[in-house]
């Protein structure tokens, strides 16, 4: 069995997605982890301690990741960050389970390698910033003084640094071999206290070892603060867990950042009781900063800040499989009481996006009708008749141009989406050779049934998927709708009729009928919920900064566009 499995105790692969999307702004928090006093299962060396984390999804645990394995260690620090997204509106159950491991693949194989639990919420974390608690074995029993620490920072938005260190001539601590370095960074905080940021690789053998560049995010390195203190120390690693102190020496992310291109900062390796005892020390090695690349993160409101305009276009589907207008059965019968389905899509959607649109203008399409003067089928028409100017004035605008063309149109068909959604994504096109983060488009489908253009359609989204452009759909009525979820890439990556997979998913597909006895904002969020992350993803895709990023504090560079 998997560790920690229960009887009716259901899991998901790591990294699987949690719960349901929410519509509000999501914060990532960093969890990190230590414990002290774990039980000795061994009967020949100490405990090597492993940590699982398990999010409760409804009603059931699922693994969200695990730790590293630390070997022969009772009082173990983990280097492993576990990222979880934060609702303030939720109640999120965590479980953290410790096992002495033998290896990932037989964690938890027995009972006796559980060295218990703890369970408590990401708001109890989050509010205390650092939760200790005694570990529990099974039924509720104390693990002797055993207990584990949990810490959390805000996963904030100021980006991440990547760095690259290598070290020459360490002292050797092995008496048949080289000493097996490996690195240990960490950040003094306020307190006093020291919060293990990373550690690195071991390497085998050598006295000159150069680690495997790694990233951490400001926020964990230095808590965005350039001049605070970092310990740095060197170990000759030891496979019963008793490593060897070769040094250590201390910095600050401001000095680190003085290392580019041929400029190396070093720093010399000390070993305190050395440096007392021995007349002519010098130090146990030197540390060498290769590389350092500062990467800075940009959220959505990053690039509405700085003047990106959403673009609103909502397209309407007139086929006749909605039933004629002038019938109170049909899904476009205007009741002069209460507005059908199309509009109450329409107006609870565009109502928030327009707030992101400058000119409050919006291009209103239909599709799948025959209309005025010859009646030839048109797939991609402007709703107020005008070729040279589908764009209504706010989202009134855009109701009224719908109220007045449906007397006007024949309700024909078929449902073919892939001219309105290449027709959108080739005014994107021309935004996306400006190289700049001005415009990004929404397109909102409103249909009532099964897409005939499949293929085609398909094939659009794909290269749509290249462009500042998202596809919102909203399924009207009670039609079979499980095309339309293979739109939505949830499931399982889209790929055009020829296998071409999406560059990013951009499709979000939702069933009105969901939404029948829900407010109009509920809609809205669930269908908008994932634009933010979309916007992001594709302006990051391109490397483009905000235009014009909120202006930062004279006295930190941290939040400087790199």
């Amino acid at each position: 069995s998997k560790p920690g499995e229960r009887e009716g105790v259901a899991r998901a692969a790591a990294g699987s997605s949690l719960g349901v999307v929410s519509a509000t702004c999501v914060s990532k928090v960093e969890l990190r982890v230590s414990c002290k006093h774990l039980l000795d299962r061994d009967t020949l060396n100490k405990s090597d301690p492993c940590v699982v984390l398990l999010m409760q999804s409804q009603g059931q645990w699922m693994e969200v990741g695990r730790s590293e394995i630390i070997k022969s260690n009772l009082h173990p620090v983990f280097s492993k960050v576990f990222t979880v997204d934060y609702y303030f509106e939720e109640v999120q159950k965590l479980r953290f389970e410790v096992y002495d491991s033998h290896g990932h693949s037989s964690l938890g194989t027995h009972d006796d390698d559980f060295l218990g639990g703890m369970e408590c919420t990401v708001g109890q974390i989050v509010a205390q910033k650092r939760v200790t608690k005694p570990l529990f074995l099974k039924y509720g029993k104390y693990a002797g003084k055993s207990t584990i620490t949990v810490s959390a920072e805000i996963s904030g938005n100021n980006g991440y640094v990547e760095l690259a260190f290598r070290a020459k001539k360490l002292d050797d601590k092995d008496l048949f071999s080289k000493s097996d370095p490996f690195l240990e960074l960490y950040r003094i905080n306020d307190d006093g206290s020291e919060q293990l940021v990373y550690r690195t690789e071991v390497v085998k053998n050598n006295l000159s070892p150069v680690w495997e560049p790694f990233k951490v995010s400001l926020n964990s390195l230095c808590s965005c603060e350039e001049k605070r203190k970092l310990r740095c120390v060197v170990w000759d690693y030891d496979s019963r867990g008793k490593h060897d102190f070769i040094g250590e020496f201390y910095t600050t992310f401001e000095e680190m950042q003085k290392a580019s291109g041929e400029n190396k900062v070093q720093w010399d390796c000390m070993n305190p009781k050395y440096k007392i005892k021995k007349r002519n020390y010098k130090n146990s090695g030197v540390v060498i900063l290769l590389d350092l690349k500062l990467h800075r993160v940009y959220s959505f409101l990053d690039y509405i800040m700085g003047g990106c305009q959403i673009h609103f276009t909502v397209a309407i589907d007139f086929t006749a499989s909605n039933g004629d207008p002038r019938n109170s059965c049909s899904l476009h019968y205007i009741n002069p009481y209460q507005p059908n389905e199309y509009l109450k899509a329409l107006v609870a959607v565009g109502e928030i996006c327009q707030d992101y649109d400058s000119d409050k203008k919006f291009s209103a399409l239909g599709f799948g009708a025959r209309i005025p003067p010859k009646y030839e089928v048109s797939h991609d028409f402007a709703i107020n008749f005008n070729p040279d100017d589908d764009e209504c004035e706010g989202i009134q605008g855009v109701v009224e141009s719908y109220q007045n063309c449906l007397p006007k149109i024949q309700l024909y068909g078929p449902t073919n989406v892939s001219p309105i959604i290449s027709k959108v994504a080739r005014v994107a096109a021309a935004e996306e050779r400006t190289k700049e983060a001005s415009q990004y488009y929404i397109l909102l489908i409103l249909t009532d049934g099964v897409v005939t253009d499949m293929a085609d359609t398909r094939e659009a989204i794909v290269r749509a998927s290249y462009l500042p452009m998202s596809i919102i759909i909203v399924g009207v009525g009670n039609a079979d709708f499980t095309d339309m979820q293979i739109l939505d890439g949830d499931d399982g990556v889209l790929r055009s009729p020829k296998g071409e997979p999406v560059l990013r998913d951009i499709v979000q597909f939702v069933p009105f009928r969901e939404f029948k006895n829900a407010s109009p904002t509920a809609l809205a969020k669930c269908v908008l919920a994932e634009v933010p992350k979309q916007v992001v993803e594709y302006y990051s895709y391109k490397a483009l900064p905000p235009r014009c990023p909120k202006a930062d504090s004279p006295n930190s560079t941290l939040n400087s566009p790199q």
